[in-house]
Parts: structure tokens; sequence; C-alpha cells
């Protein structure tokens, strides 16, 4: 599943052919850091969801997925099983029961959007 992580979603994926830029290096380096730690995540992301991340380029790294992973806790605690988890600009949908991120948008995505199927949500700090 990690290998379908791209890096054009916020740095996640294969880096680009050509010459790097700083920022592409920056880039790199976030995606790098992201794919190391989602190997040692306990959370798992759905084909669509890392779609999403793609489609959208949302930015998504190890100190977010930290933060996601005790967002997820913090819901599991509390018995909730489908979670909406607020994280910075981001909106993802959890099933906490499966550990597995289910889908992800931006703000600018997520209006005028409803969210069904939830149990809860989780403001990640």
């Amino acid at each position: 599943m990690v290998d379908a992580v791209n890096p054009s979603l916020g740095g996640v994926g294969a880096a680009p052919a050509g010459p790097r830029t700083n920022a592409a290096r920056t880039q790199g380096a976030a995606a790098d850091d992201f794919l190391a730690a989602l190997e040692h995540s306990e959370l798992e992301f759905s084909n669509h969801a890392l779609k999403r991340i793609e489609q959208r380029g949302l930015q998504m790294d190890a100190p977010r997925l930290d933060r996601l992973e005790q967002a997820v806790d913090r819901a599991e605690a509390k018995g909730s099983r489908d979670s909406l988890i607020l994280l910075d600009e981001l909106a993802l949908v959890v099933s906490v029961q499966h550990r597995t991120v289910l889908t992800a948008m931006d703000e600018s995505s997520r209006k005028e959007h409803v969210f069904t199927n939830i149990d809860s949500v989780v403001i990640a700090e």
C-alpha cells in the first residue's frame, strides 16, 4: 500500500525526473519521511484516500501522521467507530475500528460537503 503514495501530493512518492529544485528536494525529503513513518504506523490508507491525497495535492508528512495516530487513539478511547478527524486544513474520514484512513480533503474540497456515517469528530492537536 505504501507504493501507492505519491510525492506529488505534498511530497509523497517517486521523485520527478530532471534536476530538482530546493522545493522539490524539500518535498522529496518530506515524502521519504512520510513513507518511513507509514511503514511503522498502525494506520492504513485506503487506495481511495491515497488517490485523493495525490489528486488534491495534500501535504502529509511524518509529524502529521503522528498527530493523526494520536487523534485516532483518542477516538478509539471514546468508543468511536468512524470518525471525521480535522488535522490543520485537512479533513480525514477514518475507520477507527480498522485504523484505516478512508478519504482525505482540504478546506477548499470540503466546502458544501456533507459527512455521513461518522459517529464522532476529533480535532487533532
